[in-house]
């Protein structure tokens, strides 16, 4: 699965003048392939990704019966997590085709990704974008003549938060030597900064990739958690690629996280309206403190509160999938997995034995040790208008940091907020979202945005910016003025 990241705003940017689409010439209906910015299958019938990912590559004992359950509940896809060597055990050809026969066997439309490739430049041991392809090659016998079934994600979130500036032209050249060797599958590419973009590489630079592809079948992929926390910024990332004509899906989101609270509602519901895919993470098995994300409990046929959510709930999988053609496009009548109370949470007691060391942690967001909280402010007497602001690190590194702040409304609705606090260690703001934000000195002073100031009572917001520091980087306690 994956680590948390950074948090970046999407809505109210310009939209990059880069993001221009190069016309493309029809292509033959080798398999899976993009038409007019959407992914279609040979026949030209739309395919809207609803599925989840599937961690095989950590519990290979767990996918026969998992994709059975996955398909019985209503998927129409899996994403699923292989491994090229470099960090976990290389998933070889015979258990590539075993996996790709599994989804057939199901129905299922398969998206195979490499996840060694996780954070590279940031996590210690991944694998390039280079060393991905040359697995895939090593692995192409599996996948040749499947290009109706797979769909080929070269490598999980390529890139941290560090090194990423070569995102465009290293998926370039992974493109190109791809087709080069004969690979004829839709290929989609994810995103760097874990995923999320919240640099915008990925969005202002996609067409510099698009245009670079000869068969122009590639799909690309964002990762939706804590930077995707409001409607807007939903909206606005993905209507810049469907406005441009590039085709896009969510390839990972979840319903909570510790980097701050994606907005599934709005993701499911933007991703409906525009005809566009997303695959849930994950079906169950995470592991180092995100085992919050399993769909289910270990690996049962019983609905976590996330699962109930993506495959019950309105604008989820059961009331939206619908399987390929190339399998008949017959819906299942009911599903095997029920729904469990009221709990959020996999009880502590569903132990998975075949889990993975804690090293090879199943989440695939950034660590979590760096978070500093701060004891908020006590709220001010009831009737009153009254904020607290929590600050937090969100992710460090030599010389740069990602900070985080939530905002909270008091017992009554409030119009806008201020948040001010004060350095210790001579750190500076470099770049901000979602609040417009001054500094004086060592004091930083931000002001909510236009479209995030009014909250309920007891509603919350985020906001959060990069910052740099030297020596060290204390957290300061942060205050909230109300308006």
């Amino acid at each position: 699965m994956k680590k948390r990241l950074a948090l970046a705003a999407v809505a109210g940017l310009a939209l990059a003048a880069s993001i221009v689409v190069t016309a493309w010439p029809a292509q033959a209906a080798v398999g899976l392939r993009i038409s007019g910015g959407k992914l279609v299958e040979a026949n030209g019938t739309p395919f809207i990704m609803r599925g989840v990912n599937h961690a095989h590559t950590w519990y290979q004992s767990q996918t026969a019966t998992s994709l059975a359950n996955i398909k019985a509940a209503g998927a129409n896809s899996v994403r699923v997590v292989l491994a090229s060597g470099q960090r976990w055990t290389k998933n070889d050809t015979s258990d590539v085709a075993n996996v790709i026969s599994q989804c057939k066997a199901n129905k299922l439309i398969c998206i195979l990704e490499v996840h060694d490739t996780t954070g590279y430049g940031e996590q210690s041991g991944a694998a390039t974008l280079s060393q991905a392809v040359d697995y895939w090659i090593s692995v192409q016998s599996a996948l040749t003549g499947q290009e109706n079934y797979v769909i080929l994600n070269i490598g999980n979130e390529p890139y941290g938060n560090q090194g990423y500036g070569t995102w465009a032209s290293d998926n370039v050249t992974a493109v190109q030597r791809l087709r080069n060797a004969g690979f004829q599958h839709t290929i989609m590419i994810d995103a760097p900064n874990w995923g999320q973009d919240w640099s915008f590489t990925m969005r202002d630079n996609a067409s510099t990739v698009w245009n670079a592809d000869t068969q122009k079948n590639l799909l690309f992929s964002i990762h939706m958690y804590g930077v995707f926390d409001t409607a807007a910024e939903v909206s606005d990332y993905l209507n810049r690629f469907v406005s441009a004509g590039l085709p896009i899906a969510v390839g990972e989101f979840g319903d909570m996280h510790s980097d701050g609270n994606p907005d599934e509602d709005a993701i499911l519901s933007t991703t409906q309206a525009l005809g566009l895919g997303y695959l849930g993470w994950s079906w169950s098995g995470n592991g180092g403190g995100v085992e919050y994300l399993d769909m289910v409990t270990n690996f049962s046929t019983t609905f976590t509160s996330w699962g109930n959510r993506l495959f019950n709930g309105t604008n989820g999988i059961k009331a939206t999938a619908k399987e390929a053609t190339i399998y008949g496009g017959v819906q299942p009548t009911s599903a095997v997995v029920t729904t469990r109370g009221a709990t959020t949470r996999p009880p502590t007691s569903a132990v998975v034995t075949s889990r993975p060391p804690t090293s090879a942690v199943v989440s695939s967001r950034p660590p979590t040790s760096s978070v500093v909280t701060t004891r908020p402010p006590t709220s001010g007497p009831t009737g009153t208008k009254s904020c607290t602001a929590t600050y937090s690190i969100v992710g460090s590194w030599p010389g740069g940091f990602q900070g985080n702040v939530k905002v909270t409304a008091g017992s009554s609705a409030i119009s806008g907020w201020t948040v001010t606090w004060t350095f210790a260690n001579g750190q500076t703001v470099t770049q901000s979202w979602s609040s417009t934000i001054t500094t004086s000195g060592a004091t930083v002073t931000a002001k909510n945005a236009a479209w995030n100031g009014s909250l309920g009572a007891g509603g919350s917001t985020e906001f959060g910016f990069i910052g740099s520091w030297t020596g060290s980087n204390t957290a300061p306690t942060a205050s909230c003025t109300a308006a």
